[in-house]
């Protein structure tokens, strides 16, 4: 019996049926950013994942205890790694997730471009959907979350090869990229018209088996853009896996 706890304790996590048949209850493994589970995460104490959400942590300067979320984007990175096409995110802010991606790959040995697109100036107010205007979304976020000003995460990056900032508002930025093969896209700019946009416009650029990653998908409060990237994704001729993490997944298949 104490071995079991002491397991439980130190993240071994055994499966609620196996403990229940010890007539124990099973213990919450992880608790945070609108997830609570039981299921195993064991990822928080691997050596890897950590020293890339420290990464993370060195570029955002604060801890928003998203760990299960970045272990998905980590995953999304290294899946896509082994495909031909560049990186390209949308909603890049201070570089947390795209830094964490970066470190854990080896990013210099890769031979590919990531591409970062923000206006490095929160939300551009032209590029929000009436429904988001009267949800609030510019009243979200306020304080030090978003950066102001690109020369911080131009510093942030000067570690890396292959590293393209662009500056200014999605859609208004998109041909700046010019890669014509995508193995990877992350979408995180909180607000749905330029999130469609974008969508739209990599979409046919995606390699097969490239990931599309949405950072706020089915994240509480976002519902504008689950609803638009959803429809955008049916006129696609595909469709989005929304993540219990408040992310959506999709991936690019070989027939479209």
């Amino acid at each position: 019996m104490n071995l079991i706890k002491r397991m439980i304790l130190e993240g071994l996590n055994k499966r609620g049926w196996e403990l229940r048949k010890m007539g124990l209850e099973p213990g919450i493994a992880y608790d945070q950013d609108g997830l609570r589970t039981i299921h195993n995460a064991d990822f928080m104490s691997d050596t890897r994942f950590v020293a890339a959400y420290q990464r993370g942590l060195k570029a955002s300067g604060k801890d928003y205890k998203n760990h299960w979320r970045v272990q998905v984007a980590l995953w999304a990175g290294e899946t896509a790694s082994r495909l031909p096409g560049d990186f390209v995110e949308c909603g890049v802010n201070k570089g947390f997730v795209s830094s964490a991606m970066m470190f854990d790959l080896g990013w210099n040995s890769l031979g590919k471009t990531f591409w970062l697109l923000d206006t490095f100036d929160g939300i551009d107010e032209r590029f929000i959907s009436d429904e988001e205007r009267a949800a609030g979304i510019m009243e979200r976020n306020v304080g030090d979350f978003y950066v102001k000003g690109v020369d911080s995460v131009r510093a942030n990056f000067t570690e890396w090869n292959g590293v393209e900032i662009v500056v200014g508002a999605v859609p208004e930025t998109l041909a700046a990229v010019t890669s014509e093969q995508i193995a990877y896209l992350h979408l995180d700019m909180n607000c749905a018209p330029p999130e469609v946009a974008a969508l739209e416009y990599f979409w046919p650029k995606m390699v097969p088996g490239g990931i599309v990653l949405m950072d706020d998908y089915t994240y509480f409060g976002y519902e504008p853009q689950h609803i638009a990237l959803r429809e955008c994704a049916k006129v696609l001729g595909t469709s989005i896996l929304g993540l219990p993490t408040g992310q959506g997944l999709m991936i690019k298949p070989a027939a479209i």
